[in-house]
């Protein structure tokens, strides 16, 4: 027979147990990324390997930044805004935690790309992301059926009115200020200068708004219409021009002229994240050569992981040569971080191009 104390022993073991498997069990890393970055494989393995279940919740950058200012940095233990949207939300909002780089795996990440990126994520001497996926904006085209497109301004072609598109988004503003000998990137330290540039822009834009079939927003409501020939030519990711061409190879992605618009996505995690050590697990678990390509694979665009190019298959290779000849990689434009404010100067704009003012 049990004695009391014996009996009380073993109820605080087996609620001590309790407590410790209901946390096991409910260990999760709540993720706000991008589509593609987090495919179901990638997940099953990791939660196989940790033990930690996953919550994806996709979005993008002015959707992250929204999310996490509205509840200061809380709701998420992970992150995936693109590196120049770091510094600036982060200074006016307070939005993120600064990274313990001892708890991530350095040598996992290409060299070069992983120092850019922390210089460009730094605030008051503290590093706030790393890089994950990078890719380009440019431009999308058929090939056959608008062969002249070469740049952003071809988009206002009169002969292709009603079959261009672009997103109401700042990388149109960028882009086309590059495509009109201006430079972006030189004024951001001078918002009055900034914001006269943008005026500038948006007068270009509007002047092209009768040539855009509709703004685009999801990337399958483009490729859809140029599928079926809606659109001949579009502002886009390369990975949706690599995408057609895999089923069409007159569909193709295309470096302008004036340059593309190289960015970085990252990982950086929430200042009321509540699970780091799962962050940092999911971050070095990425990052291995052989889970960076199958991630890779499934968004359509290259990795900052170190090793992960060798595992690529041999189709993105090919596409990526094509699209990007020596000259076209010199010449893309890399976003530097944004300085705090001007997405608002921005904002303004491209409110009154949706606006049709």
């Amino acid at each position: 027979m049990l004695t009391k104390r014996t009996s009380l022993k073993l109820a605080i073991a087996l609620a001590a147990l309790m407590v410790v498997g209901s946390a096991q069990a409910a260990e999760k890393l709540r993720l706000l990324t991008w589509s593609g970055y987090a495919p179901a494989d990638v997940v099953a393995q990791f939660t196989k390997e940790t033990g930690i279940e996953v919550e994806v919740t996709t979005s993008n950058n002015e959707e992250m930044i929204s999310k996490l200012r509205a509840t200061q940095g809380a709701g998420f233990d992970l992150a995936q805004p693109s590196q120049d949207r770091i510094a600036g939300p982060q200074a006016e909002f307070g939005i993120y935690k600064p990274l313990d780089m001892s708890k991530v795996k350095s040598d996992q990440f290409i060299g070069s790309m992983l120092e850019a990126t922390k210089k460009n994520t730094t605030v008051d001497g503290k590093v706030y992301g790393v890089p994950h996926i990078w890719g380009t904006d440019g431009l999308v085209v058929n090939t056959k059926a608008a062969p002249k497109v070469a740049d952003y301004n071809d988009l206002c072609d009169p002969a292709l009115a009603g079959k261009t598109s672009f997103r109401a988004k700042r990388p149109a503003l960028i882009a086309f200020a590059f495509a009109n000998g201006m430079d972006p990137f030189a004024a951001y330290g001078d918002a009055k200068a900034y914001a006269a540039l943008m005026d500038k822009v948006g007068a270009k834009l509007a002047e092209c708004k009768k040539n855009v079939k509709f703004f685009w927003e999801g990337s399958d409501q483009l490729l859809n219409a140029v599928r079926s020939g809606e659109i001949v030519a579009a502002m886009a990711w390369d990975t949706g021009g690599w995408k057609l061409n895999a089923d069409n190879p007159d569909m193709k992605f295309v470096a302008p002229k004036s340059g593309a618009l190289g960015w970085v996505d990252t990982f950086a995690i929430p200042a009321k994240g509540r699970n780091d050590d799962a962050a940092y697990k999911w971050i070095n678990f990425n990052m291995r050569p052989e889970i960076a390509a199958k991630v890779a694979a499934a968004a359509g665009n290259f990795t900052a992981s170190n090793g992960a190019d060798k595992l690529m298959e041999g189709k993105l290779k090919d596409q990526f040569a094509e699209s990007f000849p020596k000259a076209a990689i010199d010449n893309i434009r890399w976003y530097p971080a944004v300085p705090a404010g001007l997405e608002e100067i921005e904002g303004k704009v491209l409110d009154r191009l949706k606006a049709g003012s």
